[in-house]
């Protein structure tokens, strides 16, 4: 059997701008990409602690050491800036390799900093 499981995690993250005139996406600081295991185009989920809203789009990325968590296009209507947000992505695994599998969770600070 096959199971989708969490694979990457930002906890979180302070979202620093939101532009509703964008083809799409959540742009994510390169360094914080590396960090959660994701991938540029990945599909993730965004849920905001703030509001509670909850919606899906893909990874674009932000220039390295930036600290940027950006909303853009539609998503821009339904999270702004200053919200705090968690991001996932998730990934398939067979049973057999779920005890051994570790999702990539990153934790920050209100400055999306990585806390140690």
């Amino acid at each position: 059997m096959q199971l989708t499981v969490l694979k990457s995690k930002l906890h979180r993250a302070t979202v620093t701008d939101h532009n509703l005139y964008y083809e799409g996406s959540i742009g994510i600081d390169k360094s914080l990409i590396k960090a959660g295991n994701f991938k540029v185009d990945e599909q993730v989920h965004v849920l905001s602690e703030t509001t509670g809203e909850r919606l899906v789009t893909y990874v674009i990325e932000e220039p390295e050491d930036s600290g940027k968590i950006v909303l853009n296009g539609p998503a821009a209507h339904k999270i702004k800036t200053g919200e705090v947000v968690i991001v996932l992505s998730y990934g398939i695994v067979d049973e057999s390799e779920l005890d051994s599998f570790k999702p990539s969770v990153v934790y920050l600070d209100n400055e999306n900093r990585i806390l140690v």
